[in-house]
């Protein structure tokens, strides 16, 4: 199987990005979300607004990167950004209005503390924010636009790194290892130690 050359591959990612960059008067940011699945932890969404060059090596949907990559990756993003904003809703609000609505709310609260003025931003998937731009939603779209793939890696790296401070808290569940999602481990840990606080207890109702 021959590799696309890195240059060529991130030029094709920003394909639907460019039609806005190109844009007068339009300001663009991607959106995305990490941590809908898991048993334990928060949904975090990212709202990256990147510029159009440079295009930064590597990046790609979270979920393709190596740990160690996403994390080389933060600082140059957060740093080249024109502005960036996070929101994290905990397990409690999860549990009270279910992980749909969640994630929406985090989606309009990081909307909301963009330091930039967005009038579009690309989404993954999701319709009917309640934020004040032009939405654009594109079915798995982290991994085929540049800046909904920014905003997955940032927001990536920070649930993750909560989610290792969570383990040394509570060693049991191997926090560090499953970063909240249902592992075989985890599981076996729910089942003999029951839920620790940052449990969703509306995911983990068939293992306690």
């Amino acid at each position: 199987m021959t590799r696309i050359p890195e240059a060529e591959r991130l030029q094709a990612l920003a394909t639907p990005d460019r039609a806005f960059w190109s844009q007068s008067g339009v300001v663009l940011a991607g959106m995305d979300e990490v941590g809908r699945g898991p048993f334990a932890g928060p949904v975090v969404v990212c709202c990256a607004a990147m510029p159009g060059e440079p295009l930064i090596s590597y990046v790609n949907d979270s979920k393709k990167v190596s740990e160690k990559r996403r994390e080389a990756l933060y600082p140059v993003l957060t740093e080249t950004a024109l502005g960036y904003a996070t929101a994290w809703v905990y397990p409690d609000v999860i549990d009270e209005i279910n992980i749909l609505e969640a994630t929406k709310r985090a989606f309009a609260e990081a909307f909301a503390r963009m330091p930039i003025a967005v009038t579009d931003v690309l989404i993954d998937a999701l319709t009917g924010l309640n934020i004040s731009a032009r939405q654009h939603p594109i079915i798995h779209g982290d991994a085929l636009s540049y800046s909904i793939a920014c905003a997955s890696i940032i927001a990536k790296v920070e649930r993750d790194r909560y989610m290792i401070e969570q383990d040394a808290l509570y060693p049991e569940y191997g926090f560090a290892r499953n970063k909240g999602y249902g592992s075989a481990e985890h599981i076996a840990a729910l089942r003999k130690y029951g839920p620790c606080p940052i449990h969703r207890r509306g995911f983990i109702r068939s293992y306690v």
